[in-house]
């Protein structure tokens, strides 16, 4: 995968140019289209591989929240963590987000899954690997995304100044260790899974937090209410 083959945004494609020319990459592209060619489903779809990326510019980054794989689930997965497409049902995961951001902020639960609302104002919603093959969670696991992911928020760490790090989970914990917490707020708690919401997750107030951060560093906060989309 070499850098004048990707389409993505701009302020990424300068920033992650090296990453594109290291061999890597380029295993990593041989793995997808062996993968493709063997008759595989891979989920998201090619142009949607970035769109977490696309949809929040490097200079535009405000919050970073890490997720692990993409859902594997026919038509769920669109290339944002926790996010799934409007017209599928909310994951489980999601709907405790939902549950801590009506406690936290009084904000009545979205009857959809789709967080793009959240991208488009500098929420990073980034997994850490960024495709999955149809029915398997973490079959792409190790094939190179993850250094990758690692280089983008060690870009998000060296020239973003004031973001938050919204750290769900020991996955997300042990990834993002080397943030700089003299330049960023680091917020960590349990993933919100139902396997372990009760734990910390629930009550961790991170959505008020990552806002009054924000107010402070005199940056617009995060509105978290989700408008309506079609096909709820």
């Amino acid at each position: 995968m070499t850098d004048s083959e990707v389409k993505l945004e701009e302020s990424w494609k300068t920033a992650l140019g090296a990453e594109f020319s290291d061999p890597y990459m380029g295993e990593l592209r041989r793995f997808l289209l062996s993968e493709k060619e063997a008759g595989k489903r891979i989920f998201p779809k090619g142009s949607e591989y970035f769109r977490a990326l696309d949809l929040t510019p490097l200079d535009a980054v405000k919050v970073v929240i890490l997720g692990q794989d993409p859902y594997h689930g026919f038509g769920q997965a669109h290339g944002l963590c926790f996010s799934v497409r409007p017209g599928t049902r909310i994951p489980p995961s999601l709907v405790n987000i939902y549950k801590e951001m009506q406690t936290d902020l009084g904000i009545e639960p979205a009857r959809h899954g789709f967080l793009e609302h959240w991208a488009r104002q500098g929420v990073l919603l980034l997994n850490s690997v960024l495709t999955v093959e149809e029915g398997k969670a973490a079959a792409h696991q190790g094939h190179g995304w993850e250094r990758f992911t690692d280089a983008v928020i060690r870009m998000v760490n060296d020239r973003c100044n004031g973001v938050v790090f919204m750290l769900w989970g020991s996955y997300a914990q042990k990834k993002a260790a080397f943030v700089d917490q003299s330049k960023h707020l680091v917020l960590k708690a349990p993933h919100p899974s139902p396997l372990s919401a009760h734990n910390g997750f629930f009550g961790s107030r991170h959505f008020s937090k990552a806002n009054d951060f924000l107010i402070s560093r005199g940056k617009e906060p995060i509105d978290w209410r989700l408008p309506p989309v079609a096909d709820q």
